[in-house]
């Protein structure tokens, strides 16, 4: 087959239901996992404030979103490779992937 035919073979499989962004798996049926906080424990530590919470999909580590000033969700994806959040009430459900840089 030729290379570009292979190319557009391997990008349809991995094109999402709309298929135009690539099919995110890092959130396909993750275990419960029971978050571990009812806080930011850093913004709890430093004395700052968050705008919303996420909780880490693969360990339950609850933190700040990217929209609250520490960013502490993100740092801990850096530290960890944990490739998806969901957020947490009062904030409507969303789940997000670092790894893909967008909501899934």
């Amino acid at each position: 087959m030729a290379q570009g035919l292979q190319n557009a073979a391997a990008g349809a499989s991995m094109a999402g239901l709309n298929g135009r962004a690539p099919r995110c798996e890092h959130a396909d049926a993750p275990p419960p996992v029971a978050p571990q906080s009812d806080d930011c424990r850093e913004c709890r530590v430093q004395g700052t404030r968050w705008a919303a919470l996420v909780r880490c999909l693969t360990c339950g580590w609850v933190a700040c979103s990217d929209g609250s000033p520490g960013r502490h969700a993100h740092a801990h994806y850096e530290e960890t490779d944990h490739p998806a959040t969901v957020s947490l009430p009062p904030a409507p459900e969303r789940t997000w992937c670092y790894i893909h840089d967008r909501a899934i």
